[in-house]
């Protein structure tokens, strides 16, 4: 009985190291820290801390929690990234954290169903990449502080997500010489709610802000304290579709040299178009407004307009709100 015991025993305890040695195995493994770091002479082999940062975008993600945040310690360019959780992406401020597209690809791809994404202080360069920011799901996403350029093929920001309610906030951004500003058009009834402040879109070769409901989605954008000039398109094209209706509100937004119109506002497929405008300066642009169909392009009546008058229903004067 004494050497039963005594076997027993000895298993049991075999038993407990080997959980303990799995354990220790696993651990380091499904361990994901809160902050994160990436360098120019990073390493994606490394854990990502301050002292030991990586060398990529991606390669800290894999290593940041949900929810967590990565910053930039120093100048250099980190991979294009796909990201699929609330995360939030630094460059760090006085520095360049870029992020260099190669032909074909996006310079970041959002998919992140419910989740939170914070881009701040990166500068996206296209260099024959197709979008800057390709927002594809998301709960919100925050764009702050970037420069978005050379995007030749796409937008700067594409917003096209196809189910529930996008926020989106842009706010001290540039987006210069890319195929166009920003896009919104969501699908299959999804929403997006736009904030644009203090925003350039500026010296695209397509149009500045298009905001299109013939997706299916609707779209509610306010924009502010703001440019969207030198464009070869319209400035503002405001487009709804028969499921699809499309709002947008300008203060204090200068629309000028645009090769296209100014402000169009447009529900020829159906739906309802809205674009009210007030304390801005539409100036120079091939015409100032056009309305088309039953589209409604409302003023304040405080905005100067200079340059080729509008056209549409009301070509003498946009209405009065």
């Amino acid at each position: 009985m004494k050497r039963c015991a005594v076997t027993k025993s000895i298993l049991f305890c075999t038993f407990l190291g080997t959980l303990f040695v799995v354990g220790l195995a696993v651990e380091p493994a499904q361990a994901q820290a809160t902050r994160t770091w990436v360098s120019g002479v990073g390493d994606d082999a490394n854990p990502c801390s301050r002292t030991a940062p990586c060398k990529t975008w991606p390669g800290a993600i894999a290593k940041t929690a949900t929810g967590g945040e990565i910053d930039a310690l120093d100048p250099g360019g980190f991979g294009t990234v796909t990201i699929t959780k609330s995360i939030t992406l630094d460059g760090g401020g006085g520095q360049v954290a870029s992020i260099l597209a190669a032909p074909g690809l996006n310079g970041v791809n959002v998919s992140a169903a419910s989740g939170i994404v914070i881009l701040r202080n990166l500068r996206l360069n296209g260099a024959g990449g197709t979008t800057g920011v390709a927002i594809n799901s998301a709960a919100k996403v925050i764009i702050e502080k970037c420069d978005i350029f050379g995007f030749t093929v796409g937008a700067a920001i594409q917003v096209s997500v196809s189910s529930g309610t996008l926020q989106l906030k842009v706010q001290e951004t540039t987006l210069n010489n890319n195929a166009g500003g920003i896009t919104s058009k969501p699908s299959g009834g999804a929403t997006v709610n736009a904030s644009i402040e203090r925003t350039h879109a500026d010296a695209n070769t397509g149009g500045g802000v298009r905001v299109d409901g013939t997706g299916g989605g609707s779209s509610n954008v306010a924009i502010s304290d703001s440019s969207i000039s030198l464009n070869g398109g319209n400035g503002l094209n405001a487009v709804s579709g028969p499921s699809g209706n499309v709002k947008v509100d300008l203060t204090r937004v200068v629309v000028a040299n645009n090769t296209g119109n100014a402000l169009q506002s447009s529900n020829s497929t159906g739906g309802t178009s809205t674009v009210t405008v007030g304390q801005s300066m539409l100036s120079n642009n091939g015409a100032a407004w056009a309305i088309v169909s039953t589209g409604q392009l409302l003023s304040y009546g405080n905005n100067q307009v200079t340059g080729p008058v509008g056209t549409g229903p009301t070509a003498g004067g946009i209405q009065p709100q």
